[in-house]
């Protein structure tokens, strides 16, 4: 028996422990999520406001697993900004 599951996509509204996620759905329902082993293993990061490609079974729509992060320009993700080592002074 094979489950196909639907693909809805979300922004990650807050971070709980233990890598998992609340997301709220374009029509404001909220789904309990985790991510996938890809994300994973890529160390991809998941921060507030990030919207998120998930997959939700057709048996239990409280909960999900996000599959992909998707680009969003708007959100600042407070990454510091890279040094690339002291500037030389041209003599």
């Amino acid at each position: 028996m094979e489950l196909d599951y639907v693909e809805v996509d979300g922004k990650v509204v807050s971070v709980l422990p233990g890598t998992m996620f609340r997301v709220e759905l374009a029509n404001g329902h909220m789904v309990l999520a985790h991510i996938s082993g890809k994300l994973r293993k890529n160390f991809i990061k998941l921060t507030n406001g990030d919207m998120v490609r998930m997959e939700v079974s057709p048996r239990d729509v409280e909960k999900g697993r996000i599959i992909y992060r998707l680009r969003n320009a708007a959100v600042s993700r407070g990454a510091p900004v890279r040094s690339f080592g002291p500037r030389r002074r041209h003599s």
